[in-house]
Protein backbone atom coordinates (compact mmCIF):
# COMPACT_ATOMS: atom_id res chain seq x y z
CA UNK A 1 0.00 0.00 0.00
CA UNK A 2 1.12 3.48 -0.29
CA UNK A 3 1.85 6.12 1.59
CA UNK A 4 0.02 9.58 1.68
CA UNK A 5 2.99 10.79 0.77
CA UNK A 6 4.05 8.51 -2.50
CA UNK A 7 0.16 9.12 -3.52
CA UNK A 8 0.90 13.06 -4.35
CA UNK A 9 0.91 12.54 -7.89
CA UNK A 10 3.73 14.01 -10.43
CA UNK A 11 1.34 16.67 -12.28
CA UNK A 12 0.70 18.18 -7.92
CA UNK A 13 4.35 17.47 -7.02
CA UNK A 14 5.33 19.34 -10.23
CA UNK A 15 3.10 22.33 -9.62
CA UNK A 16 4.96 23.12 -6.25
CA UNK A 17 8.41 22.15 -7.22
CA UNK A 18 9.24 22.53 -11.15
CA UNK A 19 7.32 26.58 -11.52
CA UNK A 20 10.77 27.95 -13.40
CA UNK A 21 11.50 24.99 -14.94
CA UNK A 22 12.97 26.08 -18.43
CA UNK A 23 15.40 24.19 -21.31
CA UNK A 24 18.58 25.62 -22.79
CA UNK A 25 17.64 27.60 -25.96
CA UNK A 26 19.64 29.20 -29.06
CA UNK A 27 22.65 31.12 -27.46
CA UNK A 28 21.85 34.89 -28.72
CA UNK A 29 24.21 37.98 -29.23
CA UNK A 30 23.65 39.17 -25.41
CA UNK A 31 24.38 35.53 -24.10
CA UNK A 32 22.47 32.15 -23.18
CA UNK A 33 18.64 32.42 -23.57
CA UNK A 34 15.98 30.11 -22.80
CA UNK A 35 12.78 29.12 -24.21
CA UNK A 36 9.76 27.88 -22.87
CA UNK A 37 8.64 24.69 -23.07
CA UNK A 38 5.99 24.10 -26.44
CA UNK A 39 2.65 25.83 -25.37
CA UNK A 40 0.84 22.87 -27.83
CA UNK A 41 1.74 19.21 -27.85
CA UNK A 42 0.75 18.05 -31.46
CA UNK A 43 -0.81 14.75 -30.98
CA UNK A 44 -1.83 11.38 -33.44
CA UNK A 45 -4.02 11.94 -36.05
CA UNK A 46 -7.10 10.15 -35.50
CA UNK A 47 -6.21 9.56 -31.61
CA UNK A 48 -9.16 11.61 -30.40
CA UNK A 49 -7.63 12.00 -27.10
CA UNK A 50 -9.97 12.58 -24.07
CA UNK A 51 -7.86 12.38 -20.59
CA UNK A 52 -4.40 13.63 -19.66
CA UNK A 53 -1.88 12.77 -16.75
CA UNK A 54 1.46 14.40 -15.75
CA UNK A 55 4.33 12.51 -14.52
CA UNK A 56 8.03 14.02 -14.38
CA UNK A 57 7.82 16.29 -17.66
CA UNK A 58 6.16 13.64 -19.58
CA UNK A 59 2.32 13.90 -20.01
CA UNK A 60 0.56 10.89 -20.95
CA UNK A 61 -2.69 10.80 -23.19
CA UNK A 62 -5.42 8.04 -23.76
CA UNK A 63 -7.43 7.50 -26.94
CA UNK A 64 -11.13 7.07 -26.99
CA UNK A 65 -10.54 5.59 -30.38
CA UNK A 66 -8.57 2.20 -29.07
CA UNK A 67 -7.03 2.94 -25.67
CA UNK A 68 -3.76 3.30 -27.25
CA UNK A 69 -1.60 5.65 -24.45
CA UNK A 70 1.00 8.04 -26.24
CA UNK A 71 3.32 9.85 -23.83
CA UNK A 72 4.83 13.40 -24.78
CA UNK A 73 7.76 15.07 -23.40
CA UNK A 74 6.35 18.38 -22.19
CA UNK A 75 10.28 20.00 -23.14
CA UNK A 76 10.31 18.73 -27.02
CA UNK A 77 6.80 17.99 -27.76
CA UNK A 78 7.49 14.54 -29.44
CA UNK A 79 5.82 11.29 -28.15
CA UNK A 80 5.18 7.79 -29.01
CA UNK A 81 2.67 5.33 -28.20
CA UNK A 82 3.71 3.65 -25.09
CA UNK A 83 0.92 1.32 -24.35
CA UNK A 84 -1.24 -0.46 -26.97
CA UNK A 85 -5.02 -0.01 -26.24
CA UNK A 86 -7.43 -3.29 -25.61
CA UNK A 87 -9.40 -2.02 -28.26
CA UNK A 88 -12.02 0.09 -26.21
CA UNK A 89 -11.87 3.52 -24.84
CA UNK A 90 -9.03 4.93 -22.10
CA UNK A 91 -11.06 8.13 -20.72
CA UNK A 92 -9.59 9.83 -17.26
CA UNK A 93 -6.29 9.20 -16.11
CA UNK A 94 -4.59 9.54 -13.07
CA UNK A 95 -0.74 8.41 -12.50
CA UNK A 96 1.19 7.80 -9.52
CA UNK A 97 4.47 8.55 -8.01
CA UNK A 98 5.57 4.71 -9.03
CA UNK A 99 4.87 5.29 -13.19
CA UNK A 100 1.71 3.81 -12.53
CA UNK A 101 -1.09 4.45 -14.44
CA UNK A 102 -4.67 4.44 -13.85
CA UNK A 103 -7.23 4.51 -16.66
CA UNK A 104 -10.75 4.33 -16.60
CA UNK A 105 -12.51 2.51 -19.70
CA UNK A 106 -15.37 4.47 -20.58
CA UNK A 107 -18.49 2.47 -22.02
CA UNK A 108 -16.69 -1.01 -21.43
CA UNK A 109 -17.10 -0.42 -17.88
CA UNK A 110 -13.76 -0.83 -17.15
CA UNK A 111 -10.46 0.33 -15.55
CA UNK A 112 -6.92 -0.80 -15.65
CA UNK A 113 -3.45 0.07 -14.67
CA UNK A 114 -0.38 0.81 -17.29
CA UNK A 115 2.93 0.58 -15.83
CA UNK A 116 4.21 3.71 -18.09
CA UNK A 117 7.51 2.01 -17.97
CA UNK A 118 7.07 -1.16 -20.06
CA UNK A 119 3.54 -0.66 -21.00
CA UNK A 120 2.18 -3.69 -19.49
CA UNK A 121 -1.33 -3.63 -17.97
CA UNK A 122 -0.33 -4.20 -13.95
CA UNK A 123 -4.42 -4.69 -13.50
CA UNK A 124 -7.95 -4.79 -14.70
CA UNK A 125 -11.34 -4.47 -13.63
CA UNK A 126 -14.70 -4.80 -14.74
CA UNK A 127 -17.24 -2.27 -12.65
CA UNK A 128 -20.40 -2.47 -14.70
CA UNK A 129 -22.08 -3.66 -17.59
CA UNK A 130 -24.00 -1.20 -20.49
CA UNK A 131 -25.56 1.04 -19.56
CA UNK A 132 -22.25 2.30 -18.38
CA UNK A 133 -19.53 5.16 -19.16
CA UNK A 134 -16.41 4.65 -16.36
CA UNK A 135 -15.21 8.33 -17.17
CA UNK A 136 -12.63 9.59 -14.73
CA UNK A 137 -10.68 8.32 -11.92
CA UNK A 138 -8.54 9.76 -8.29
CA UNK A 139 -5.92 8.41 -6.58
CA UNK A 140 -6.80 8.68 -2.74
CA UNK A 141 -4.94 7.39 0.53
CA UNK A 142 -7.95 5.14 1.06
CA UNK A 143 -7.90 3.88 -2.92
CA UNK A 144 -8.70 4.77 -6.78
CA UNK A 145 -11.80 5.91 -7.16
CA UNK A 146 -13.46 5.77 -10.96
CA UNK A 147 -16.74 7.77 -11.48
CA UNK A 148 -19.62 6.66 -13.90
CA UNK A 149 -21.56 8.69 -15.50
CA UNK A 150 -24.34 6.66 -16.37
CA UNK A 151 -24.37 4.77 -13.25
CA UNK A 152 -25.25 6.53 -9.40
CA UNK A 153 -21.82 4.32 -8.36
CA UNK A 154 -18.34 5.50 -7.44
CA UNK A 155 -16.08 2.26 -8.02
CA UNK A 156 -13.64 2.06 -5.27
CA UNK A 157 -10.11 -0.12 -6.02
CA UNK A 158 -7.01 -0.43 -3.59
CA UNK A 159 -3.74 0.70 -4.43
CA UNK A 160 -2.30 -2.49 -3.45
CA UNK A 161 -4.13 -3.92 -6.77
CA UNK A 162 -4.35 -6.73 -4.46
CA UNK A 163 -8.42 -7.78 -3.89
CA UNK A 164 -11.81 -6.59 -5.45
CA UNK A 165 -13.13 -3.14 -6.75
CA UNK A 166 -16.12 -2.02 -4.40
CA UNK A 167 -18.93 -0.24 -5.98
CA UNK A 168 -20.12 3.26 -3.68
CA UNK A 169 -23.87 3.87 -3.65
CA UNK A 170 -24.20 7.98 -4.36
CA UNK A 171 -26.67 9.31 -2.13
CA UNK A 172 -28.18 12.81 -0.35
CA UNK A 173 -27.86 15.43 -2.84
CA UNK A 174 -26.71 14.51 -6.57
CA UNK A 175 -29.67 13.02 -8.26
CA UNK A 176 -28.59 10.99 -11.68
CA UNK A 177 -31.14 12.16 -14.10
CA UNK A 178 -31.18 11.82 -17.84
CA UNK A 179 -27.09 12.58 -20.08
CA UNK A 180 -24.35 12.60 -18.81
CA UNK A 181 -24.16 12.75 -14.67
CA UNK A 182 -20.73 12.60 -12.79
CA UNK A 183 -18.07 13.34 -14.93
CA UNK A 184 -14.77 14.46 -13.50
CA UNK A 185 -13.40 14.02 -10.11
CA UNK A 186 -10.76 15.85 -7.55
CA UNK A 187 -10.11 15.73 -4.02
CA UNK A 188 -11.14 18.74 -1.39
CA UNK A 189 -8.34 20.88 -0.02
CA UNK A 190 -8.40 18.61 3.10
CA UNK A 191 -8.31 15.23 1.25
CA UNK A 192 -11.04 14.01 3.56
CA UNK A 193 -13.05 14.06 0.64
CA UNK A 194 -13.98 14.27 -2.82
CA UNK A 195 -15.45 16.53 -5.47
CA UNK A 196 -17.37 15.43 -8.33
CA UNK A 197 -19.12 17.22 -11.61
CA UNK A 198 -22.24 16.43 -12.89
CA UNK A 199 -22.58 17.68 -16.36
CA UNK A 200 -25.81 17.17 -16.95
CA UNK A 201 -27.03 19.90 -14.09
CA UNK A 202 -24.03 22.11 -14.46
CA UNK A 203 -23.27 21.63 -10.37
CA UNK A 204 -20.40 20.48 -8.21
CA UNK A 205 -21.13 18.12 -5.21
CA UNK A 206 -18.93 16.85 -2.39
CA UNK A 207 -18.64 13.19 -1.99
CA UNK A 208 -17.88 11.48 1.33
CA UNK A 209 -15.42 8.37 -0.04
CA UNK A 210 -16.38 5.92 3.00
CA UNK A 211 -20.64 6.70 3.01
CA UNK A 212 -21.36 8.24 -0.60
CA UNK A 213 -23.23 10.55 0.86
CA UNK A 214 -23.09 13.75 -1.42
CA UNK A 215 -23.87 17.38 -0.69
CA UNK A 216 -23.77 20.69 -3.01
CA UNK A 217 -21.17 22.69 -3.14
CA UNK A 218 -22.00 26.12 -3.24
CA UNK A 219 -20.20 28.13 -6.00
CA UNK A 220 -22.29 31.40 -5.91
CA UNK A 221 -24.93 30.74 -8.34
CA UNK A 222 -22.12 30.16 -10.68
CA UNK A 223 -23.01 27.39 -12.96
CA UNK A 224 -20.51 24.86 -14.45
CA UNK A 225 -21.99 24.14 -17.84
CA UNK A 226 -20.47 21.74 -19.78
CA UNK A 227 -18.53 20.53 -16.93
CA UNK A 228 -15.31 18.01 -17.47
CA UNK A 229 -12.48 17.50 -16.04
CA UNK A 230 -11.33 18.57 -12.35
CA UNK A 231 -7.95 19.34 -10.84
CA UNK A 232 -7.50 21.28 -7.09
CA UNK A 233 -4.42 22.58 -6.13
CA UNK A 234 -4.07 23.13 -2.27
CA UNK A 235 -7.47 25.41 -2.48
CA UNK A 236 -7.55 26.31 -6.14
CA UNK A 237 -9.91 24.41 -8.25
CA UNK A 238 -10.52 24.14 -11.50
CA UNK A 239 -13.00 23.16 -13.84
CA UNK A 240 -12.45 22.37 -17.48
CA UNK A 241 -16.07 23.04 -19.67
CA UNK A 242 -15.59 21.32 -22.81
CA UNK A 243 -17.72 22.43 -25.03
CA UNK A 244 -17.45 26.37 -23.56
CA UNK A 245 -13.71 26.17 -24.25
CA UNK A 246 -13.29 27.13 -20.98
CA UNK A 247 -10.98 26.59 -17.53
CA UNK A 248 -12.77 28.10 -14.44
CA UNK A 249 -11.00 28.63 -11.52
CA UNK A 250 -12.42 28.73 -7.90
CA UNK A 251 -10.85 29.72 -4.25
CA UNK A 252 -12.37 26.65 -1.77
CA UNK A 253 -12.79 26.69 1.36
CA UNK A 254 -11.26 23.56 3.07
CA UNK A 255 -13.70 20.95 3.06
CA UNK A 256 -14.77 22.24 -0.39
CA UNK A 257 -18.77 22.57 0.46
CA UNK A 258 -18.06 25.90 -1.02
CA UNK A 259 -15.93 28.10 -3.07
CA UNK A 260 -15.98 31.40 -4.95
CA UNK A 261 -15.10 31.81 -9.11
CA UNK A 262 -11.46 33.66 -8.71
CA UNK A 263 -11.13 34.12 -12.71
CA UNK A 264 -11.25 31.91 -15.99
CA UNK A 265 -8.45 30.78 -18.47
CA UNK A 266 -9.04 29.80 -22.28
CA UNK A 267 -6.80 29.26 -25.48
CA UNK A 268 -7.35 30.41 -29.07
CA UNK A 269 -6.30 26.88 -30.00
CA UNK A 270 -8.93 25.05 -27.51
CA UNK A 271 -11.26 23.40 -29.68
CA UNK A 272 -13.44 21.21 -27.00
CA UNK A 273 -10.62 20.49 -24.23
CA UNK A 274 -11.98 17.69 -21.83
CA UNK A 275 -9.52 17.63 -18.92
CA UNK A 276 -6.56 19.22 -17.15
CA UNK A 277 -3.14 18.36 -15.62
CA UNK A 278 -0.44 20.99 -14.22
CA UNK A 279 3.31 21.12 -14.57
CA UNK A 280 5.13 24.38 -13.02
CA UNK A 281 2.89 27.64 -13.46
CA UNK A 282 0.82 25.79 -16.20
CA UNK A 283 -2.03 23.73 -17.11
CA UNK A 284 -1.94 21.38 -20.21
CA UNK A 285 -5.26 20.32 -21.95
CA UNK A 286 -6.25 17.99 -24.45
CA UNK A 287 -8.58 18.79 -27.73
CA UNK A 288 -10.99 16.05 -27.86
CA UNK A 289 -13.00 17.86 -30.53
CA UNK A 290 -16.11 16.10 -30.23
CA UNK A 291 -18.71 16.91 -32.50
CA UNK A 292 -16.70 16.40 -35.86
CA UNK A 293 -16.09 13.65 -38.81
CA UNK A 294 -13.16 11.48 -37.76
CA UNK A 295 -10.85 10.52 -40.81
CA UNK A 296 -7.55 9.60 -40.41
CA UNK A 297 -5.87 12.84 -41.37
CA UNK A 298 -8.21 14.42 -38.49
CA UNK A 299 -5.59 16.26 -36.45
CA UNK A 300 -5.79 16.70 -32.40
CA UNK A 301 -3.61 18.53 -29.95
CA UNK A 302 -2.98 19.63 -26.50
CA UNK A 303 -2.73 22.95 -25.45
CA UNK A 304 -1.51 24.82 -22.37
CA UNK A 305 -2.14 28.09 -20.31
CA UNK A 306 -1.25 29.89 -17.15
CA UNK A 307 -2.56 28.58 -14.12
Amino acid sequence: MLTRRALITSSAAAALTAATLTVPGAAGAHGSRHRRFPDTIPLPNAFQPEGIAIGRAFAYFGSLANGDIYRASLATGRGEIISTGPGTPSVGLKIDDHGRLFVAGGAAGNGRVVDTHSGRILKSWTFASAPTFVNDVVLTPKGAFFTDSNQPFLYKVPLSLRGEPVALPLTGDLVYGTGFNVNGIARTPDGRGLLVVQSNTASLFRVDPDTGVTKAVDLGGYPLTNGDGLLTIGRTLYVVQNRSNLVSVFALDKRGLSGRLTGTRTNPNFDVPTTVAAFGDRLYLPNARFGITVTPETTYSANSVKR
